[in-house]
Order: C-alpha cells, then structure tokens, then sequence
C-alpha cells in the first residue's frame, strides 16, 4: 500500500511537471503581479481545498521559506459567522461568492481549489470574481478539465485520484509563492 501510493505519486508529480508547468508560470506570475500592484489574493475550497487554503493564505501572509514583508492574502473558508449566516439565509453554493462580492476589488486574485473541480459553492465565487474584474485562478483534477478551462488559469492535476489532486495542489501552492519570496 505505502509503495503503490507513493509511486503512485511520484508519476503524477513528474506527469505534472510537464503537463502543469506553462499554466502554473502563468499562474504565480498573476499573482505575483496583483502582490505589487497592492492586490491580494482569494482563497477558498471546501474539505482538505479548504485548509490548503488557509495554508496559501498563511505563507503570503507569514512567510513561504525567507522573511519579508507580509503580503496581503485572505482564506475565505475562516470566518464561521459568515459560512453559516450564508448557508443559512441563502445557501452555501453562495459562501464564497458573498465574500468575494464583500472583499474582492479588480486586480485581486480569486484561487479556487477543488479536486473535482465542480463544486457549485467555488464555481458560484469565480463567476462573482469574473463578474468583478478579479483574476480567477481554479486548481483542480482531471475530473474539473472542463471547468478550468472556463478561467483566466485553469491548472489540472493529471489525475481524477483525490489525494494525489490534493498533494500536488500543495506543491502547486508553495509554488505560486516562490516569486514572492524571491
């Protein structure tokens, strides 16, 4: 089991670097372009994309590996008042968009995370983000292909495996940080 997993993973981080590496280039230099413009980035996802969210917005706004100023990164997924009151009073398909229309400025940034990709909660926040002039970045699995194409950067994981989408998406996380730190 350890074995055939961590293979497993192996082949999708080396097929990732060739199939992911135009789009995740394009990506962070997005981002790295609203940070100087004085923009911030939105995170957001549900389940495991949720804390992956978090941890994003946590390296900008700590550190990614050396010290410098904080960058100005919000994860969307923190804020229980304003998951529930949502969900409550219109529906958590709209938990994210209602932030995004709150927070989100033209130049900003909007990172979705979805394994699948189709998550109407994350579909519903880029579409508020588009609507607003905000750059929408969706990192998801094979399985949301169709979905990323829709955006300004759609990177695929090339694998429909869960946990395989959501090691990598770390990887493609620190990787959009890394032109910060630099």
């Amino acid at each position: 089991m350890i074995d055939a997993h961590l293979t497993a993973l192996a082949e999708t981080a080396l097929a990732a670097r060739g199939a992911m590496k135009p789009a995740i280039e394009a990506a962070a230099a997005a981002v790295a372009a609203a940070v100087r413009a004085g923009n911030k980035t939105l995170a957001f996802g549900n389940g495991g994309s949720a804390t992956q969210a978090q941890h994003f917005a946590a390296e900008l706004v700590v550190r990614y590996k050396g010290d410098r100023p904080g960058l100005p990164a919000v994860a969307l997924v923190c804020d229980g008042a304003i998951l529930t009151a949502c969900a409550n009073d219109y529906s958590y398909d709209y938990v994210f968009a209602r932030q995004v229309e709150a927070l989100g400025r033209p130049g900003d940034v909007a990172l979705a995370l979805s394994t699948s990709g189709t998550s109407p909660s994350v579909v519903k926040a880029l579409e508020a983000a588009r609507a607003r002039g905000i750059v929408t970045i969706l990192v998801t699995g094979t399985r949301g292909a169709a979905e990323a194409a829709k955006w300004d950067h759609g990177l695929v994981v090339p694998s429909a495996e869960t946990a395989h989408v959501q090691e990598i998406t770390l990887a493609v996380l620190h990787l959009l940080c890394a032109p910060l730190d630099a």
